[in-house]
């Protein structure tokens, strides 16, 4: 079993507690949506990208996602993409089911089994990306299944492939999500491409980066990472969920939220972008 490690520090370790938060993260109509999820309404989104901070941060930009995940069927298995904040580089699964304060979410082992990707205890066991993800998850959906992978730098291409390729062979509908922040900017993260207008120059540098996202260009992201030294946290990741939902079929992908850490504390001179993407 895959203990949670955020609980209570990133969304609230009472379950009942944690359920109000999520709600208010959906109400919030400065930064959220303003409203819960409709069910009844119908989305044809593919998937989607999602930050992972802490819920009172980036929880109502999450929650544009996840209102639109709301209205899509249930899948066989939610795939999720996270960032290797651990080692930076390879990509990693896990079999152990993921314990929340809202349930267990199952991982499918016949499916992680078969995209023949390393699996890490010790990895998984530290890096929070992908716990914070299930909480809304499991508000949303009822015993939900999941394929947990952690992917750093590597042939993204070819992770996307397999993914592609096992859900085909065995049959499943996935859903993958990418779960990634945006740039992180200030001396707190070593990264200071700029010094004035902080707020003006932190929205264009992550726009620029959202705009091959939209193109489904990673290619073109992962250039745009190397040439500004970006700090954007799960950039493979992000590349990977590009390639996979081309492959089931996306055509565009659409910026539902951007803001940043400042907005909400007033303070630039340390922030975080985030960003809720879904792919169509």
């Amino acid at each position: 079993m895959r203990e949670p490690i955020v609980s209570g520090m990133f969304y609230q370790a009472d379950p009942v507690e944690l359920r109000a938060e999520i709600e208010r993260c959906f109400k919030n109509s400065e930064f959220g949506p303003g409203s819960l999820p409709d069910k009844t309404k119908k989305s044809n989104i593919l998937g989607a990208i999602i930050p992972h901070a802490g819920y009172q941060f980036s929880g109502p930009c999450a929650a544009f996602a996840y209102k639109e995940i709301a209205s899509t069927e249930k899948p066989d298995i939610f795939v999720i993409l996270g960032t290797n904040h651990i080692t930076g580089r390879g990509v990693y699964s896990l079999k152990d089911d993921f314990k929340t304060p809202l349930g267990i979410a199952k991982t499918d082992k016949e499916f992680i089994s078969a995209l023949n990707i390393p699996e890490s205890i010790p990895i998984h066991a530290q890096e929070h990306s992908i716990e914070v993800q299930l909480p809304f998850l499991q508000y949303l959906f009822e015993n939900i299944t999941i394929a947990p992978i952690i992917v750093g730098v590597d042939d993204y291409k070819s992770i996307a492939e397999k993914i592609f390729n096992t859900a085909k062979t065995q049959n499943k509908r996935i859903f993958p999500i990418a779960s990634s922040d945006f740039t992180h900017y200030g001396i707190t993260y070593g990264y200071l491409p700029f010094t004035e207008n902080r707020k003006e120059n932190l929205y264009k540098l992550d726009k620029e980066a959202v705009s091959y996202i939209e193109r489904l260009d990673s290619e073109a992201f992962l250039l745009f990472c190397r040439e500004k030294q970006a700090t954007i946290c799960g950039q493979f990741a992000i590349a990977t969920i590009i390639e996979l939902c081309k492959l089931l079929g996306a055509e565009k992908a659409e910026l539902l939220k951007y803001y940043t850490s400042g907005d909400i504390t007033k303070d630039y001179n340390n922030a975080v972008g985030y960003a809720s993407i879904v792919f169509r």
